[in-house]
């Protein structure tokens, strides 16, 4: 009997959207880090620090990028350069 997340007996590891809190495939989102000095895209999900996933929907980053819903996951306060990197990764996918 498969248990949920896997397949063929293989565990699939599940992340959880910060803003829809959709619950998928780690692989599907996009994890967001909190660096020594400013907010880090994740583009390989391995880093070191605290992370944080956004989905691929465009409305869940305008929602990251204009709310708090990052500083709590992150246990932060996002910079007005953080929220331009979020807005720059948002344009370039």
């Amino acid at each position: 009997m498969k248990k949920h997340g896997q397949l063929n007996g293989k565990h699939i590891p599940e992340r959880t959207c910060v803003v829809c809190r959709l619950k998928t495939e780690k692989r599907s989102l996009t994890r967001v880090v909190r660096g020594a000095d400013q907010l880090i895209i994740d583009a390989t999900g391995k880093m070191n620090g605290r992370g944080a996933y956004l989905c691929d929907n465009p409305t869940c980053w305008e929602k990251a990028i204009h709310s708090n819903v990052l500083d709590r996951a992150l246990n932060m306060t996002m910079t007005e350069q953080d929220r331009n990197c979020l807005q720059q990764a948002l344009l370039s996918s």
